[in-house]
């Protein structure tokens, strides 16, 4: 096991503790799918009920930081500095269908940096995490972007609804936090999206810089309408190239 800060413990403890009732409730959801009242407002509810998890736990262990959350919104608390950015469940277009592939993505943000990032997925047991100077983790096995170098060889992933013009090899996986996951471990070679929010992507970020990947600057200050590119530095470049219609 590697050393990890006690923030980041906390992170890793308020995300096993709030994925009980993801587990259990996406067992719900695969029941309701063929009821005709039909799931979205039970998965609203997971929502909720995984965020008040998160919160609760954060502040247990650190009740001055303030909080950006996708339900919520924004608490401000004493200290502005440090923000804890939540996404309790990151992929719920595919909870809601019974597709195991979400995610819960916290990350903590000082001043206007992201010092470390958290996405467990509770289905497949994953969890990815990273801090800053301290290198990228998959259940803690260190983890490295992909070493591949022609992008023929290269899939990458994307989101949203638009159609995208390129000759890459892409898939859309519907969960941005995932997606830059596995840029992160080697799975995906790269990664890129429009309009996406902070908390998708907060601890993403993080990930992917930590595992030797590259992604364009972003003002964490701005929460909404953001754009990602992430990919390891041999193939950030190409894809961009390959992008120019996106």
């Amino acid at each position: 096991m590697n050393s990890i800060s006690p923030n980041l413990n906390i992170m890793i403890k308020a995300a096993e503790k709030a994925s009980k009732i993801l587990i259990r409730d996406f067992g719900e959801v695969e029941k309701l799918q063929v009821s005709i009242k039909g799931p979205a407002d039970f998965v609203t509810n997971s929502d909720k009920k995984v965020e008040k998890i998160l919160i609760e736990e954060l502040n247990k262990a650190k009740k001055n930081y303030s909080i950006l959350s996708e339900e919520i919104g924004k608490i401000e608390n004493s200290d502005k500095d440090n923000f804890w950015i939540i996404d309790p469940i990151d992929g719920t277009t595919n909870f809601l269908h019974g597709v195991p592939h979400f995610a819960i993505s916290i990350a903590l943000r000082n001043k206007n940096e992201i010092i470390s990032g958290l996405i467990y997925d509770p289905i497949k047991n994953e969890m990815f995490y990273a801090e800053k100077d301290n290198g990228a983790f998959l259940n803690n096995q260190r983890i490295r972007v992909s070493s591949k170098k022609s992008l023929n060889e290269c899939l990458f992933a994307s989101g949203g609804k638009k159609e995208i013009k390129s000759k890459l090899n892409i898939r859309k996986s519907g969960s941005a936090a995932l997606d830059l996951a596995y840029v992160a471990s080697g799975r995906f070679d790269g990664y890129f999206q429009n309009e996406l929010n902070l908390w998708d992507i907060a601890a993403g970020l993080i990930l992917v810089t930590e595992a030797g990947g590259k992604t364009n600057k972003l003002d964490h200050t701005s929460i909404n309408n953001l754009r990602v590119n992430a990919a390891s530095n041999a193939i950030y470049e190409k894809m961009l190239e390959n992008l120019d219609k996106f």
